[in-house]
């Protein structure tokens, strides 16, 4: 059996099932299905969701066994909680991304940034 697809690979588009067959019994369900919040997720995603939920929510434990840090698996889950339609949690700290694309798109000064990261 195949790992499901979430996205047309040419056009990056949600797919949706047309068929759902139940091998035991034979049964064969035709229809347009859509994959609801996992269709919106990228195999990746839906791997470190997995993960997550294997460790119970904790970032520490799921980014030690991918071995990345632990900021790499806080970006990656804001990432995925943007694709479901949601705001990236802020904590109320700068959010040190946005400042730095800011200051390379030249929207802010090099002073703007560094008073905005310290902050």
């Amino acid at each position: 059996m195949h790992q499901l697809i979430t996205r047309d690979p040419v056009s990056g588009g949600e797919l949706v099932v047309t068929r759902l067959e139940c091998p035991e019994s034979g049964i064969v369900i035709e229809g347009r299905f859509s994959l609801g919040w996992i269709g919106r997720l990228t195999r990746e995603q839906l791997e470190f969701v997995e993960l997550m939920v294997k460790y119970r929510g904790n970032i520490q434990k799921l980014a030690a066994e991918m071995n990345i840090a632990y900021n790499t698996a806080r970006s990656r889950l804001d990432e995925i909680v943007a694709a479901l339609g949601g705001a990236p949690e802020n904590d109320g700290r700068v959010d040190r991304r946005s400042v730095l694309d800011r200051l390379a798109a030249k929207e802010i000064s090099v002073e703007e940034a560094m008073r905005q990261l310290k902050s």
